[in-house]
Parts: structure tokens; C-alpha cells; sequence
């Protein structure tokens, strides 16, 4: 049975986590360490590329997960371009989570609007690697 390791900065919902166990038939969900976590979290705006900087969440993944384990990838748009590519060369199979955005707009009797977005999960959908 495929792990599911987590790379990305929001807690699992429910559905997502059910999602996960029957589509992909995940039974275990693996939490990066404090510091992967602290250091995915805060990807530095300035640096011109990440290789570097993720260099310890690429060992992390190398040394924890299996060949054809699930890698939920968000972020730093580069950061999960780079750990997409990370995780082909692994054999892992890098997924996104894709959700329905629902927008609530209340008139408040002051004349102001209070808009609401909520978020649904739809399905995870995996990173596509490119033939050239």
C-alpha cells in the first residue's frame, strides 16, 4: 500500500483524507519533520533558484518514501515545480489537490459586503511529466 507524504502548508481535511484512502488506497499519511516543514513554509523570495534551499526536503523524500509512494506537492509555485521533478526522478508519484471555490456575498445593513469563500475538495490530480 502507497504512503502519502505530505508537502504542502495546510492540515489534511476530511475528504481529502478519504479522497485519499479510497481513490489511491493510502493507508498511511506521512508529515514532514518540524524543519522540512518550517523550511517548505517559507520559501525565500529573493533566492533566484531553490535547488539549494531544497535540498534538505529532497533527502527527506529520498530516504522516507518508496518507489510509487504519493507526494501532495503546494506551494511556492517553483518550489513544487522543482520537487514535481524531484519526485519523478524518486519514482514517486507527485498530486496536487484541486478544490470548487464557492463565493457568499452578504449586504450588510451598513451598506458594506461581506464576501465568504469556501473551498471543497474535488480530486487529487497527479503532476504530468513531459516526453521530449
Amino acid at each position: 500500500m502507497p504512503k502519502f507524504f505530505l508537502l504542502f502548508n495546510h492540515r489534511m481535511t476530511p475528504d481529502q483524507e478519504a479522497d485519499a484512502r479510497h481513490s489511491l488506497g493510502v493507508v498511511e499519511f506521512i508529515e514532514p519533520p518540524a524543519d522540512i516543514q518550517a523550511l517548505w513554509g517559507q520559501i525565500p523570495p529573493e533566492h533566484e533558484m531553490l535547488s539549494a534551499h531544497l535540498q534538505p526536503v529532497r533527502i527527506w523524500l529520498a530516504t522516507q518514501a518508496h518507489s510509487q509512494d504519493y507526494v501532495l506537492i503546494q506551494g511556492d509555485f517553483g518550489a513544487c515545480f522543482y520537487m514535481a521533478q524531484v519526485a519523478f526522478e524518486l519514482n514517486l508519484r507527485p498530486l496536487y489537490a484541486t478544490t470548487r471555490r464557492d463565493a457568499i456575498e452578504e449586504y450588510l445593513p451598513d451598506g458594506s459586503v461581506r464576501l465568504t469563500h469556501r473551498f471543497r475538495h474535488i480530486i487529487f490530480r497527479k503532476y504530468e511529466r513531459l516526453a521530449i
